[in-house]
């Protein structure tokens, strides 16, 4: 901490236990007061186009004998132990009035986090397996979610927390923001801390020293985007490092979407796209359910670093984030399309009490269907 002034103790113990990285902080600073990180260094300079048709597979349809067939591949992988559900939980607990996400009722009388557990234990007992659940959570959110995970594990669904990083945020300086009280304002620096945070707390090791294979990553939030065993077919029989799940688009949305950026397809985020290309060219968007293969995560990613104006307070901070879609710029991926309408859903984001509201039929809808909760 020494190369930073001005940082009280407990801020300096926080940004300790949370593994803060001065040298990297520095160099983004650098980049702030230079002037090179606006919105125009996140742009693309490279040549841009569409997915071609074959670049995207589409999820058979529940019923199916490909998909049946797919699941029992997804399910011979689960009952030998060798898949597991990580679910990020982590962000600043703002949106639902402070309170930490993963705890908050959303549907059927069961939290988010329960819902996300109650499938992983489906899971494991359709295949006659064992499903560990590792739950990423931010300095914000740990001692809550780490609570919460550790009252609804399960034999079958051992749960192990684990943190991702800590920084601070600048203000248009480069000097460290202080918001109207005169505090310092630490953040999570995005999801693109899972590949850093698997290896930095020992999970990654551990499972694959037990026989891990295929890790399945969702947002907490996203609670119908479950561990179906045929989604984990399709990965094996992929045989790509990386799989993504993606939504087909409707009037209005945006998002992170699969493009060729030089020759390579890959997840592109939508404010990285060049500013002519027309992004409803691209027909899906990624709804940041992800599958990799646990060895392949087990080495260092040179993730860019997006610089991201914040509200806090009243006052305007920036902060640098980087995001675990880009991982597919370095590791070949299949990409998926699934339904997010119906039975078959699987991207019911909710990131506030309003979604909620409005997603409650949906959510419960695809839930039933799977079993996951009672009819």
């Amino acid at each position: 901490m020494g190369e930073l002034e001005g940082i009280d103790a407990d801020t300096a113990a926080l940004l300790q236990r949370y593994g803060f990285d001065g040298k990297t902080f520095e160099g983004l600073r650098e980049r702030l007061r230079r002037g090179d990180a606006g919105a125009a260094g996140n742009r693309l300079t490279g040549t841009v186009v569409p997915p071609e048709p074959d670049d995207i597979v589409t999820l058979p349809p529940p019923g199916s004998p490909e998909r049946e067939r797919l699941a029992a591949v997804g399910r011979a992988l689960i009952a030998d132990g060798g898949g597991a559900s990580v679910i990020l939980a982590g962000g600043m607990a703002t949106r639902f009035g402070g309170v930490v996400k993963a705890g908050v009722e959303a549907a059927a009388g069961l939290t988010f986090l329960e819902l996300k557990l109650a499938d992983a234990r489906a899971a494991a007992a359709a295949a006659g397996g064992r499903v560990p659940v590792y739950l990423m959570a931010s300095f914000a959110t740990e001692p809550e979610v780490r609570r919460l995970g550790e009252a609804a594990a399960s034999e079958t669904t051992p749960v192990e927390t684990f943190a991702q990083a800590i920084s601070l945020r600048l203000d248009g300086e480069g000097d460290l923001f202080r918001d109207p009280e005169g505090r310092l304002s630490p953040y999570a620096p995005g999801h693109g801390d899972l590949p850093w945070a698997l290896r930095h707390s020992g999970v990654l090791a551990r499972f694959r020293n037990a026989g891990g294979r295929v890790i399945v990553m969702s947002n907490v939030d996203n609670v119908t985007a479950t561990l179906d065993p045929a989604i984990v077919g399709l990965h094996v029989e992929g045989g790509r490092p990386m799989s993504a799940e993606m939504a087909p688009k409707l009037p209005g949305d945006k998002g992170g979407a699969p493009a060729r950026v030089d020759g390579t397809l890959q997840i592109v985020e939508a404010f990285r796209f060049p500013e002519a290309f027309d992004q409803d060219r691209i027909p899906v968007f990624n709804t940041n359910t992800l599958l990799f293969d646990a060895d392949a995560l087990d080495r260092d990613f040179p993730l860019s670093w997006f610089a991201v104006r914040k509200k806090v307070k009243g006052a305007e901070a920036l902060q640098f984030e980087r995001l675990v879609g880009e991982l597919s710029a370095f590791l070949p991926a299949t990409y998926v399309r699934v339904e997010r309408e119906g039975a078959d859903a699987r991207f019911q984001p909710v990131k506030d009490p309003a979604e909620l509201a409005r997603r409650q039929e949906e959510i419960l809808v695809a839930l039933r269907s799977r079993g996951i909760l009672a009819d």
